[in-house]
């Protein structure tokens, strides 16, 4: 068996939006390496464009899940726990903020923007970690994605800065709570890549632009420079590797 598997893996992936989203990138490199996967969707305008995709890969399982919609994740770990009795890895690459929130100032941003924001983007993940727990009977690996903007201010990135700095956060304690029961939790921190979720973001073009041009890799990320990485993260490779964050994008987060 080479280094680098997921052979005999099982491993949940949710946040797949289009073929450009980080999670579809991921969910192909888990693949790839021989993982077993179950795929959720968010809705029913969504699921044409997601189950095709999940159906390319061979997904065991294809469900809904809105973060937003009572039970939908408890459904999600009891298809889990029914189908496959325990859980690996998972990667959760969630985020919401209304867009009116989302385009103002963080000073002016609402009470239920944030609140919503914060429950989507980032108690959703701890909710995850909870019901991921009793299935990861033999250890596993928590994923979830931020952004650079969490830790720097980045023009325009506005509320999900500190939203994303409180997901990294709940990473680092979730790391230490669930290392006994060799439950690995790790950020994937990529570059401004063009997907769905970040075309939100007020004059992203110009965000991809100046990221390009001062990235010391001069280019931007894509999803398929971050799917190998979560893969390694997931595998029995990275057994010691938990409460990081890693930056996935050519270097920009060293430049000041």
């Amino acid at each position: 068996m080479p280094l680098i598997s997921l052979a005999g893996k099982r491993g949940l992936v949710a946040g797949i939006a289009n073929d450009q989203s980080i999670a579809y990138g991921c969910a192909k490199a888990f693949r790839e390496l021989g993982a077993d996967l179950a795929i959720t969707y968010l809705n029913e305008k969504a699921e044409p464009h997601v189950r095709p995709l999940a159906e390319r890969l061979g997904a065991d399982l294809i469900l809904p899940l809105d973060m937003r919609r009572e039970g939908d994740l408890e459904r999600v770990f009891k298809a889990i726990r029914d189908r496959w009795g325990r859980l690996d890895f998972l990667l959760h690459s969630i985020a919401f903020a209304p867009r009116e929130d989302l385009h103002a100032r963080v000073v002016d941003c609402s009470k239920e923007g944030f609140t919503l924001a914060m429950d989507v983007s980032c108690h959703s993940f701890i909710r995850m970690a909870k019901l991921a727990e009793p299935l990861m009977t033999n250890g596993g690996c928590l994923q979830t994605v931020s952004f650079y903007g969490s830790e720097h201010v980045v023009e325009h990135y506005n509320m999900m800065g500190p939203v994303k700095a409180a997901l990294e956060s709940a990473v680092r304690y979730l790391a230490a709570e669930l290392g006994s029961r060799k439950i690995r939790v790790n950020v994937l921190s990529p570059g401004a890549l063009a997907t769905r979720a970040a075309s939100g973001i007020d004059r992203f073009d110009e965000l991809l632009q100046r990221t390009a041009e001062r990235a010391p890799s001069h280019r931007l990320v894509t999803v398929d420079d971050i799917g190998p990485t979560a893969a390694f993260l997931a595998s029995d490779a990275a057994s010691q590797l938990s409460g990081l964050v890693v930056y996935i994008d050519g270097g920009y987060h060293v430049i000041d």
